[in-house]
This record gives structure tokens, C-alpha cells and sequence, in this order.
């Protein structure tokens, strides 16, 4: 059965979404990543945020080897309705596959890129 909700979304050509997840509590961006049709389906019926990876060419539960999964407080659509935000609770209090809490750790001073947010958990101890 055709969800009327998921036809209202405007995919992209290559049939993929920007998704951006919110930490539900503090507004804090943590992350930015695509999303397909059944990633965006699987998301909603989980409760968890799933992506799509590009670079694996496979959905993606986030926190699938890390454990760090986003429960899905609200899913929102832009204005567009070509991006997708996740409020969300994030899990272990890391988004990053770096270690860190947010994904957007780097801030630009002076002509260069400087990592403003520490290291929360060394990624050798997260990914095995």
C-alpha cells in the first residue's frame, strides 16, 4: 500500500532527500545525511532514524556498530518539502563518527578550520 505521506516528499533525481537530525532537547545540529524512500518509511515505522549511504550504496540504522541510535522524537519537512529534520535523542550523547557529540565540529577562524568540540570517546573504542 502506497504511503500518500512519502509521495508528498520531493526526492531528488537520484531518488534520495537531505535529512538533518536535531537534538530534540537542545536544538544543537548533530548531523547531516541522505535519506531514500525505505530509509525514510523505516524511520518512521522504527522509531529510529535509518539513513541511505552513498558511499555503501546501503540503508544505514544509525548506531548499527556503534550503538549510538537516534530515537526519533518528530520528523518534519521543510517548506519545499525537500528536506527532512529529525528531532531526535541521541543515544550515548555521540552523533559523530569521530567521537565527538556533533558531526559539525570544525569552525573557520582566520582562513582555516579549527575543531571547536572535544573528542567524547576515541573512535577505536566505538567501531571494532
Amino acid at each position: 500500500m502506497t504511503k500518500k505521506w512519502l509521495n508528498e516528499v520531493k526526492w531528488d533525481e537520484q531518488g534520495l532527500i537531505p535529512a538533518i537530525a536535531q537534538d530534540a532537547e537542545t536544538g544543537a545540529v548533530l548531523m547531516f545525511a541522505w535519506m531514500n524512500r525505505e530509509a525514510l518509511e523505516k524511520t518512521a515505522q522504527l522509531g529510529e532514524a535509518v539513513y541511505w549511504s552513498r558511499s555503501r550504496r546501503k540503508l544505514w540504522h544509525k548506531g548499527e556498530e556503534s550503538g549510538h541510535t537516534q530515537k526519533v522524537r518528530e520528523i518534519r519537512t521543510d517548506c519545499d518539502s525537500d528536506v527532512v529534520l529529525l528531532k531526535i535523542e541521541q543515544t550515548g550523547g555521540i552523533a559523530c563518527h569521530t567521537g565527538r557529540r556533533s558531526c559539525f565540529f570544525q569552525k573557520l577562524e582566520n582562513d582555516c578550520w579549527l575543531d571547536v568540540e572535544p573528542v567524547l570517546k576515541d573512535p577505536k573504542e566505538i567501531y571494532k
